[in-house]
């Protein structure tokens, strides 16, 4: 395995007694690259992320952090890493700045306090030191949460679901600080069950009951969607969807709050015979061809399993 990349998993398995829940996982994350592990729950992603921070030995395959092994030079490879887990862990009945505190004694820092106030005006919060983290908004709360994990400058921090059950609005600020730190050199591994943030890592694996079932840049696995997508807006999708699917040539059909996702083959039906089969049907209020999102990629991927 080549030791410039920040991480190296290889043909990795684990299995929880009988059951197996990671099945040949290989991939590698490099330097300030932002790699998304997405997929639905039991996919294997927490457990993942356990192996990468030494809490969990692979079974088989291999896994290197730093170039450390994750089992033989857990004790070094801990001190280089970050972890923020999928529920708020820090303590409620501290304020923020003694939160921070806390985690930079923990990893043995000393004059540290520059750097924990560069961090919380980087995360928006130095008005907010004084104030007890159960206190904290769910996104403020995460905020410090990655305050605590960046303190003592790691080179690679792995989050698992960090943005599960924030507000909109909290995310989008969430990935903004990410987007800096990653600018930084800092390497990060994030698993997410919103598809929409795997448009946002550089490198993204779709995974599924323990397996990869595709990686790569979100671009290239654009470019490997199979069909071409009619999206339909009108008055009440629901109460035409299965019509629309039971058009030929219409491959899956898929319903995304007021508008349908119709995905078709050309080849058996050309955009402007849609419209009209559809017009026929419901009365709609658009009709265009758009570019697949990460949603529908993961769903088609998904699909094409089953259907083999």
């Amino acid at each position: 395995m080549k030791t410039e990349n920040r991480l190296e998993i290889e043909d990795v398995h684990f299995s929880f007694g009988q059951k197996e829940v990671l099945r040949g996982i290989t991939f590698n994350v490099k330097k300030g690259e932002t790699y998304g592990m997405v997929g639905p729950d039991g996919a294997g992603k927490t457990t993942l992320i356990r192996l990468f921070c030494g809490l969990l030995q692979p079974q088989s395959g291999q896994c290197k952090v730093l170039g450390l092994d994750t089992v033989k030079d857990k004790s070094s490879m801990i001190k280089k890493i970050g972890y923020l887990s999928q529920r708020f862990s820090l303590y409620g009945d501290l304020t923020v700045s003694e939160n921070v505190n806390f985690f930079a004694e923990i990893h043995g820092l000393k004059n540290f306090q520059q750097k924990k106030e560069e961090l919380l005006k980087f995360m928006g919060m130095e008005k907010f030191g004084r104030r007890r983290a159960d206190r904290l908004s769910g996104g403020m709360k995460q905020k410090l949460a990655l305050a605590c994990t960046l303190i003592h400058t790691p080179e690679i921090i792995f989050l698992d679901e960090p943005t599960n059950g924030v507000d909109p609005v909290a995310r989008r600020e969430f990935w903004k600080i990410l987007k800096t730190v990653a600018e930084d050199g800092v390497s990060i591994v994030i698993s997410t069950p919103y598809l929409d943030e795997a448009g946002k890592c550089d490198k993204v694996c779709f995974m599924n009951e323990g397996e990869i079932i595709e990686k790569g840049a979100p671009s290239e696995l654009k470019k490997k969607f199979n069909g071409t997508i009619a999206e339909i807006v009108a008055g009440d999708c629901r109460s035409f969807f299965q019509d629309i699917k039971s058009i030929e040539g219409v491959r899956s059909v898929q319903l995304f709050g007021d508008k349908i996702h119709a995905v078709f083959d050309e080849k058996i039906i050309s955009e402007k015979e849609l419209h009209r089969s559809t017009a026929r049907i419901a009365k709609t209020d658009r009709f265009r061809i758009v570019e697949p999102t990460m949603e529908d990629v993961f769903i088609s991927l998904l699909e094409d399993r089953k259907d083999e």
